[in-house]
């Protein structure tokens, strides 16, 4: 889990880095028009937290189905073999859930802190010429 985590962390990370490239000429023309590095940051900080909870929604949503389909089928074959009383439930709770979905929104703002840190530092002149 935590080699996953760390993988699904430096891809956000990727792809701010890529997001702060392409938009540098936008992020020198806020900055120009008096914007500060705060607000910067935060614009990329909340862009990758947003990347990361629809990520994290996703992942939850095929988790609940795969969980649901394979306590039915292990649910049949148990009955099957074992003569029709066992049951096997694999449904996962809330707070299972919940934490994965914060966990999930916090790598993102983790990772995705150094790509709007860069972006927050760029010299207004240099983000201007820059093509």
């Amino acid at each position: 889990a935590a080699i996953s985590l760390l993988v699904g962390g430096i891809g956000i990370m990727n792809i701010m880095l890529v997001s702060v490239t392409e938009r540098t000429r936008e992020i020198g023309i806020r900055k120009s028009l008096g914007a500060k590095r705060r607000d910067i940051r935060s614009q990329f900080i909340i862009e990758a937290g947003t990347t990361s909870a629809i990520g994290g929604l996703l992942g939850i949503l095929f988790g609940c189905l795969l969980a649901t389909g394979i306590g039915t089928l292990f649910g049949g074959v148990l009955a099957a073999q074992m003569g029709g009383n066992v049951t096997f439930n694999a449904t996962p709770t809330f707070e299972a859930v919940a934490v994965s979905f914060c966990v999930s929104v916090g790598i993102g703002i983790l990772f995705g802190y150094l790509p709007a840190n860069r972006a927050a530092k760029l010299n207004p002149i240099d983000a201007l010429r820059y093509e």
